[in-house]
């Protein structure tokens, strides 16, 4: 079947003549709505983008962050992590605060400490510069 007769008749059922394999001999065309197979693709790659394991995602705090403000940041952390990302916690030292790295390691300690029903140390604790960072990655 030639190319114009096809797409003639394709246009009388009210389809369009696609080509899905240009790459193979002869060229592969099937008669559908094209309209129909972009959406299909696009929910497709939806699909796709979901199914990946999510993303990092961060929150920062200092070393001397007050009792209200940690159970805050970590309230987010526990929906980031059921929403299936995995968490950076940086922990900035500013100043003299580099004077007193354990005060990073307790508080390491503390935030893993609330969050053990919800998450796990992925990446353990290590100094980067001024920060001290680690990763925690979902139990589930």
């Amino acid at each position: 079947m030639k190319t114009k007769e096809a797409i003639k008749i394709a246009h009388e059922i009210g389809l369009d003549l696609v080509e899905v394999d240009p790459n193979a001999n002869p060229p592969v065309c099937k008669i559908l709505d094209y309209g129909k197979l972009k959406y299909e693709e696009q929910k497709k790659q939806k699909e796709a983008k979901k199914k990946q394991l999510g993303e990092v995602r961060e929150i920062t705090m200092g070393p001397r962050i007050l009792d209200h403000d940690l159970e805050v940041k970590l309230k987010k952390a526990r929906e980031f992590l059921e929403s299936g990302n995995k968490v950076r916690i940086k922990i900035m030292f500013r100043g003299r605060e580099m004077a007193h790295l354990e005060w990073g390691d307790e508080l390491f300690k503390k935030i893993t400490a609330r969050l053990e029903d919800s998450a796990q140390v992925e990446v353990p604790p290590k100094m980067e510069g001024r920060n001290l960072t680690f990763l925690l990655k979902s139990n589930k």
